[in-house]
């Protein structure tokens, strides 16, 4: 099994800033990816940013320069910093795990979600 948990969302002013983490654990033999998308209400879940296990990272053009996405490889958990928060970057944010399980095999596994509201 693996375990998939967000944490970091909350209710914050426009032009704040909120730390998301999303740490895995379970069966993981490594990790491949992680990523972070979220979903809007009445909207589709949507990628925000991406980072893979050579560290290579993808943010959404519509926030980059805003948020940036790290990882701790020895803790499995991924962040997401989000700086000048708009009220459009209201959402549920989503944590998307890429593993190598046991059997060699990749399985993706998704957290809970955390809320993100952002007041104007």
């Amino acid at each position: 099994q693996v375990q998939v948990v967000e944490s970091g969302g909350g209710l914050v002013q426009a032009g704040g800033s909120l730390r998301l983490s999303c740490t895995a654990s379970g069966s993981i033999v490594s990790i491949e990816s992680m990523h972070w998308y979220r979903e809007a209400p009445g909207k589709q879940r949507e990628l925000v940013a991406s980072i893979a296990d050579d560290g290579t990272t993808k943010t959404a053009d519509s926030d980059k320069g805003r948020f940036t996405i790290s990882k701790d490889n020895a803790k499995n958990t991924v962040y997401l910093q989000m700086n000048s928060l708009k009220p459009e970057d209201t959402a549920v944010y989503y944590c998307k795990t890429i593993v190598v399980r046991d059997s060699g095999a990749k399985y993706q596994y998704w957290g809970q979600g955390t809320q993100v509201t952002v007041s104007s």
